[in-house]
C-alpha cells in the first residue's frame, strides 16, 4: 500500500468527522458534466494527471488505521487515475435499474438527473474502509453515454478532500487544461488539516462555555421545526430537486441585495423558510416556530497562512443559527434579520470557536440516529454556502460541448432536510437542492422550491 514515495498525513478534525459520515450516506462529492460531444479520452487523461501533479491531494488514498482509530491521507508521488467507460447498453441498464427510484410519484427525471444520482449515492469504494485494508481513491471519473453524440461525465469525490471551492476551481481548471492546454505547472499543496491553520486567538473557547454550548445544540435541536417526514423507516438516498430564475429576475434579486447590503445566500434563507412554514400541517397558522439554519463559510482568507480557491481540500466551517418564524414576515426584512444573525456569529468567530463542537456532536449523531427527532438524522431545515458560485465560463464549455453541469453532495445521512448548491451562470440564478428520500418526497421538494422560486421573483 505504502511506499517510500508515499506521504502520510492524519486527518484533521473536521476531515475525520466526513471520514466517519460517508459510509453512512453524507459527503460524496458529485461534479457532473453533461456533454454534447464524444469526450477525449487521451486530453482528459492527460488533463486529469496535470491537476493532480498540482493538487496532491486529487492523487490520494485514505486508509484507516484500527489501532488508533485514525484516518489517513497516503498521497502517491505519481498521478493516477481510473476513466472507467460505460457504453449505451451498459448506461441503458444503469438508467432502467435507477428509473424506479428516482421516479417517485411519477415525476420525469432527465437520464443526466438518473446518472447524477446514481453516483451521488454510490460511496461503495469507502462504504467498509474501516473494515477492509484496503485504501480506496479519493477520486473517481465515470464517462457515460447516453446517446448517439450525448455524454455524461461524472466526477466523484470524497468531501474530505473537496469542498465546494475545491469543486468549482477543479472545474475551472479542468476546462483551461481541455481547452488550451495550459495550466497545472504551479503546485498547490496544503500539508496541514483546516484545524491546524486556524489562528489561536479566532478559536479560543472556555471549557465552561464549550460544555454548555454542547448541551444547548443537543437540547435545542429536538425543539426545532423540521419540515414534515413522509418516510422515516425505509432506507435512504439522496435525491436532486432543482429551480432556475432568468437572467432579468436574476439581475433584479441581485441588485436588491446590493441595495440592502445583504448576500443573495440569506435571501434564499428568507424564502426557505417562510416556504417551509407555509407547508404542511402549520401552513396557515401564525404560531413562532423555530428552524434551524446551518451556513457554510469558506476559512480560506482566515487562515495562517491565507489560501486561496485553488488550495485543494475542506476548509469550510460551519455555522449553526436558529430563526423564529410566524408567517406573514416580509422576505426582504427576514433576510435582513438572516443576514445580521450570521454577521454577528462571524465577528464572534463562532464559525472557529464552534467547529470541534459541532464536529463531535455530528460523529455522535452518525453514531446514534435517536438522538434526533424519529431518528431521522435531520440537523436542520437547510444548510446553504455563505458566497454563491458565480460562474462566467459558458463560452469555454459551449467550446468543448458542456451543455450543462451540477456541483452537490450527498446528504441522506447525517444533514438537512435541503442542502442548497447556488450558482449565478451567465446571468441566471441555479439552485440544485439536495434531500433525502424517501424522507421527504420527490413531489414534497419540488412544491418547497416551486414556492422559493415564487417568493425570490415576486420579492
Amino acid at each position: 500500500m505504502e511506499d517510500s514515495t508515499t506521504r502520510r498525513r492524519v486527518t484533521g478534525c473536521t476531515e475525520n468527522a466526513w471520514c466517519r459520515a460517508v459510509p453512512g450516506g453524507t459527503g460524496t462529492g458529485i461534479l457532473a458534466l453533461s456533454s454534447t460531444e464524444a469526450p477525449n479520452l487521451q486530453l482528459l487523461q492527460n488533463a486529469l494527471h496535470k491537476l493532480q501533479n498540482a493538487h496532491p491531494i486529487l492523487k490520494s488514498k485514505l486508509h484507516y488505521n484500527p489501532i488508533t482509530s485514525t484516518f489517513s491521507f497516503l498521497t502517491s508521488s505519481t498521478p493516477f487515475v481510473e476513466l472507467k467507460m460505460f457504453g449505451i447498453p451498459e448506461t441503458s441498464k444503469i438508467l432502467l435499474n435507477d428509473q424506479d427510484a428516482s421516479n417517485d410519484n411519477n415525476v420525469s427525471i432527465s437520464p443526466f438527473q438518473i446518472l447524477l444520482e446514481h453516483e451521488l449515492n454510490d460511496n461503495t469504494p469507502w462504504r467498509n474502509l474501516q473494515f477492509s485494508d484496503t485504501a480506496p481513491d479519493i477520486l473517481f471519473v465515470n464517462l457515460y453515454e447516453v446517446g448517439l453524440g450525448k455524454w455524461v461525465a461524472i466526477f466523484r469525490l470524497h468531501v474530505a478532500a473537496c469542498d465546494r471551492t475545491t469543486a468549482v476551481s477543479l472545474l475551472e481548471e479542468l476546462l483551461v487544461l481541455i481547452t488550451s492546454g495550459r495550466g497545472g505547472d504551479k503546485k498547490e499543496e496544503v500539508e496541514l488539516g483546516l484545524e491546524d491553520l486556524v489562528p489561536r486567538n479566532l478559536a479560543k473557547k472556555p471549557l465552561l462555555a464549550r460544555g454548555l454550548n454542547m448541551i444547548t445544540h443537543s437540547v435545542n435541536s429536538l425543539r426545532l421545526t423540521n419540515l414534515k417526514f413522509k418516510d422515516v423507516k425505509s432506507a435512504r438516498r439522496s435525491q436532486l430537486a432543482r429551480f432556475q430564475i432568468n437572467q432579468t429576475e436574476t439581475h433584479k434579486i441581485l441588485s436588491e441585495c446590493k441595495l440592502r447590503g445583504i448576500k443573495l445566500s440569506s435571501v434564499l434563507v428568507a424564502a426557505g423558510l417562510k416556504a417551509a412554514h407555509s407547508s404542511g400541517s402549520h401552513g396557515l397558522d401564525r404560531h413562532h416556530r423555530k428552524y434551524g439554519i446551518i451556513t457554510l463559510i469558506d476559512c480560506r482568507r482566515f487562515l495562517e497562512p491565507p489560501l486561496t480557491s485553488h488550495h485543494f481540500g475542506f476548509y469550510h466551517a460551519a455555522i449553526f443559527n436558529t430563526y423564529t418564524v410566524r408567517g406573514g414576515e416580509d422576505l426582504w426584512e427576514l433576510a435582513k434579520k438572516v443576514s445580521t444573525t450570521l454577521e454577528a456569529s462571524k465577528n464572534s468567530n463562532k464559525h472557529f470557536t464552534d467547529m470541534s463542537d459541532l464536529n463531535f456532536l455530528m460523529c455522535r449523531v452518525v453514531e446514534n440516529p435517536s438522538l434526533t427527532a424519529s431518528g431521522a438524522m435531520r440537523t436542520s431545515l437547510m444548510t446553504i454556502f455563505e458566497d454563491t458560485v458565480f460562474d462566467n465560463s459558458g463560452g469555454m464549455q459551449k467550446d468543448i460541448g458542456i451543455d450543462d453541469y451540477i456541483g452537490c453532495a450527498s446528504i441522506h445521512g447525517i444533514g438537512p432536510s435541503a442542502a442548497v448548491f447556488d450558482t449565478v451562470r451567465n446571468g441566471r440564478l441555479d439552485c440544485a437542492c439536495i434531500y433525502p428520500s424517501p424522507l421527504h418526497s420527490r413531489e414534497q421538494m419540488e412544491a418547497l422550491l416551486n414556492n422559493m422560486k415564487t417568493l425570490l421573483v415576486k420579492g
